[in-house]
């Protein structure tokens, strides 16, 4: 019965195709053992080749040698090269601020892709089962999941992770095991309820069953597969937007606020996901809370801020976009102080601009026409020489609405953080005339006293 429910899965979700090489992650528990041996007997039927792959995590000492030895005894048994590593997991989380279940989720999977890489293998088997499924669902639940992650574990993740006994029961999984004699090993942590997986498994699943639905288990499976389909639907919509609004720099993603803001809140978190994914690899531990957090983002008052998610990811807002990467963004501000010549124009490529003066009687700047580039000053205002340099902390500037600091001018402005030190500030002894070509100062503006003007010009290079 397992045997003819495998191979309809396997059909049902073309998981296999005829001559794949395939790794098997083996760990010598009842689950492995039985997809290991199940595709041994597929092995003529499929066409395929099989490889086992086991990782000790030298977590539990004798035991896990004993393991090892089961492994490389069933698979010369069976005629399977298998591939043992050993790794110290628990030292390798602490050195790199991991949980164990992370760490050795990692170094699990990247064992697998390197020894398919080195095969030139096309799949990379593991042996989920339903009740592993079940207990991820209520895991994900009681982190506040969204419709993705009531979905559950998929049968099949980018073509190349397949779980072909993901619709059978542990009990009858473990009644297989006993019918070929295959007499797997027993890991003993998984008796503990130290862990929450564990005690889903070993208290709340039971409890569930015997209170309130003895068909607990098929009826989580039901509503995950239903779900699965409308998700399904959503996420290629979701993924024809990400690729529509998201760009790739160096090794950052960005996504355009422009064109990403106005989604539907449904797409968006799928798009945030996919972006993360680009990042991580994968998105482990990213729960829809950190999803929030990075909605959050898009709001105006959160322009050059950050958050930093699971796994050190930044997440930056920046003027019209949001930035994920692994690196922290370090602003440096650029310094600079030129004297400005009156009838005349210095370059200043700190700013990348050009700024032209001239002196004009009121006449002539009554007739000229008027560009946004320009600013005018009424010339008699101005006390000592006029210079330009970057901004400097306390800089403030009169308005019509009174005084404000340029930090709140520029924030107001939406001008990103790492451009605020190149906006050119003119001023002379006593204040700031102008902001760039953003504002100028109500101190020097033109009235009915003005005889002379000094035109500003600010021309880009």
């Amino acid at each position: 019965m397992i045997f003819d429910k495998t191979l309809s899965t396997i059909n049902k979700y073309n998981l296999i195709e005829k001559g794949d090489k395939i790794v098997l992650g083996l760990s010598g528990g009842p689950d492995s053992v039985c997809l290991l041996h199940i595709l041994h007997r597929l092995k003529d039927v499929l066409d395929i080749e099989v490889y086992a792959a086991h990782l000790n995590h030298q977590i539990r000492g004798i035991e896990a040698q004993k393991d090892a030895l089961y492994i490389s005894k069933l698979c010369e048994s069976m005629g399977i090269t298998f591939f043992v590593k050993s790794i110290n997991v628990p030292q390798y989380c602490k050195d790199n601020k991991l949980s164990l279940e992370e760490g050795a989720r990692k170094l699990r999977y990247e064992m697998f892709f390197e020894i398919k890489e080195s095969l030139n293998a096309d799949k990379i088997a593991i042996a989920h089962n339903m009740n592993d499924q079940v207990e991820t669902v209520l895991m994900r639940m009681m982190r506040g999941t969204g419709l993705q992650g009531l979905k559950g574990i998929d049968y099949k993740r980018d073509g190349v992770i397949i779980r072909p006994i993901l619709e059978i029961e542990r009990k009858d999984i473990e009644a297989y095991c006993e019918q070929y004699n295959l007499n797997p090993r027993i890991d003993a942590t998984n008796l503990e309820t130290i862990y929450t997986r564990n005690k889903i498994r070993l208290e709340l699943i039971p409890y569930m069953k015997e209170n309130f639905n003895s068909n607990i288990v098929e009826s989580i499976v039901r509503m995950s597969n239903g779900l699965r389909s409308d998700n399904d639907f959503i996420e290629s919509e979701a993924l024809s937007k990400y690729k529509q609004v998201s760009s790739i720099n160096g090794e950052n993603l960005e996504i355009n606020l422009n064109k990403y803001t106005d989604l539907h809140k449904s797409l968006k978190s799928r798009i945030v996901r996919y972006a993360i994914k680009y990042i991580l690899g994968d998105t482990n531990f990213i729960d829809q809370k950190h999803i929030e957090e990075v909605f959050d983002l898009e709001k105006d008052n959160k322009l050059d801020k950050k958050i930093v998610l699971p796994r050190g990811l930044f997440v930056y807002r920046q003027k019209d976009k949001l930035v994920f990467t692994m690196k922290e963004i370090i602003i440096e501000e650029t310094e600079f102080t030129h004297k400005i010549p009156i009838n005349g124009f210095v370059k200043i490529n700190e700013a990348n601009v050009i700024i032209e003066t001239e002196k004009m009687t009121l006449n002539k700047y009554k007739a000229l026409k008027k560009d946004k580039s320009s600013k005018w000053f009424d010339y008699n205002k101005i006390k000592g020489e006029v210079i330009v340099r970057n901004r400097k902390p306390g800089d403030k500037i009169k308005l019509s609405m009174g005084s404000k600091k340029l930090k709140q001018l520029l924030i107001d402005l939406k001008i990103p953080k790492d451009q605020r030190s190149q906006i050119p500030i003119i001023q002379d002894d006593n204040g700031i005339l102008c902001v760039g070509d953003l504002r100028n100062s109500e101190e020097y503006k033109i009235d009915k006293t003005t005889k002379e003007v000094l035109k500003i010009c600010f021309k880009k290079i």
